[in-house]
Order: C-alpha cells, then sequence, then structure tokens
C-alpha cells in the first residue's frame, strides 16, 4: 500500500509582497477613476452634488406637505357632504311633523310652501359653494404636487448622471432643461378642454347641485300633498 505525500511549495515573501502590491495598487486606481471619486477631488462637482442632494431632500419634504394638505381637503370634502346631508333630513324631519294632515295641509301652511323651500334652497347653495372651494383648492394643490413630482424626477436623473459620469459631467446642464418638454406637453394638455375630465374633477359640486335642485320642491309635496 502507497502513502500518500504531501508536499508544500514554500511561497517566496518578496513574490507575496510584489502579488500584494500589485493588488493595491489596483484597487487605487480603480478607486481613482471611479466617479464618486473624481467627484470628490472636483470642487465644483462635489459642490453641485449636494445642492442638488440639498434640493431633492426640499422637494421631499414639501410633496410630503402636499399630499397632507390633500389629504385634509378630502377629509373637509367628506365632512362637509355628511353635514349637507344631515341638515336636509333634520330639516325635512321638523318639516313634516309640524305639517298637519287632511284639510290642515291646504291651508295656511300650503300657501306657505315656498318659505320652507327658499331656506332649504338658500343653505344648499351656501353649502354647494364651500365644496366647489375646497373642491378647486383640491385640484390646484393636486396640479402643483403633479408639477414637483416631474420637477423631483428631474433633478434625480441629473444626480444619477452626475454619479456615472463623475467629472465628466457638464456643470452647467440644470435639472430645469431636463423637465421642460414634459412640462410643455403637461401644459398644452391642461389647455384641452375635456367635457368628462371636467365633470370628474367637479362631480361632487354637480351631485350637490342637483341634489338641492330635488330637494327644492320638497316642501310643497310634504305641505300641501301629492
Amino acid at each position: 500500500m502507497k502513502e500518500g505525500h504531501i508536499v508544500e511549495i514554500p511561497v517566496d515573501e518578496e513574490h507575496h509582497e510584489k502579488l500584494s502590491g500589485g493588488l493595491k495598487r489596483m484597487t487605487s486606481r480603480a478607486m481613482q477613476n471611479h466617479p464618486l471619486m473624481e467627484i470628490s477631488e472636483s470642487p465644483g462637482h462635489l459642490l453641485l452634488l449636494k445642492l442638488w442632494q440639498r434640493e431633492e431632500h426640499v422637494f421631499g419634504r414639501r410633496m410630503g406637505v402636499k399630499e397632507w394638505r390633500l389629504e385634509s381637503i378630502k377629509r373637509d370634502i367628506f365632512q362637509l357632504c355628511c353635514f349637507f346631508v344631515m341638515f336636509h333630513g333634520f330639516f325635512f324631519n321638523i318639516l313634516f311633523a309640524s305639517s298637519g294632515s287632511g284639510k290642515e295641509k291646504h291651508g295656511h301652511g300650503c300657501r306657505k310652501w315656498w318659505i320652507p323651500s327658499l331656506i332649504s334652497l338658500s343653505t344648499s347653495l351656501v353649502f354647494v359653494f364651500l365644496g366647489q372651494v375646497k373642491v378647486c383648492r383640491y385640484w390646484k394643490v393636486w396640479r402643483q404636487l403633479q408639477r414637483e413630482r416631474n420637477d423631483n424626477r428631474a433633478l434625480t436623473r441629473c444626480i444619477q448622471e452626475l454619479r456615472m459620469k463623475g467629472e465628466s459631467f457638464d456643470l452647467s446642464k440644470e435639472p430645469a432643461q431636463m423637465g421642460m418638454g414634459r412640462r410643455i406637453k403637461s401644459s398644452s394638455v391642461e389647455i384641452k378642454w375635456n367635457p368628462l375630465t371636467c365633470c370628474s374633477h367637479y362631480l361632487i359640486t354637480i351631485s350637490l347641485v342637483c341634489i338641492s335642485a330635488l330637494l327644492f320642491p320638497a316642501s310643497n309635496f310634504i305641505l300641501c300633498g301629492f
């Protein structure tokens, strides 16, 4: 039976130092050629990167505030619609309870049916006006949020391009130039009037107006009968 022998190959310390030194030089050379290292060595590119990162952080905070405002306006519109329904429910319950029956319906109360109808219509118009103000404010904030999102995307693309190109990045380039094309397209789209889009944007106001018109003759039905 043959025995296996392990042969140890001595490693020259000088050769090992050469290998390790070569690896270190290759690593340092790669680090020096890296775009982030070029940016750190160029004061102009480093300052531009810091300014854009700070601006990106500001955009994030602004978008967060506007998103919070949109949610707050949504809650206000929902509460306004709830108050609209509660008021008319309470108002017509009182009117129905105060109205008589039979011949009494065609008496003095029937002749004055337009007074509660006018009160109902006036209150409804107040709710419609407040709802329209809230809806207009909502879409105004929504358009501002969309513009800031487009600007933030353009700024993010510039930051990524700067990090990839390093010192070869053109310092005269601005994020607004990259987002200008999309902004022109979006503005041209906004100029075109679309009835379906307009109706969908102001659906709550249209609904409140239609309900108010339907509730106007309700006092006549309650006081004078069908």
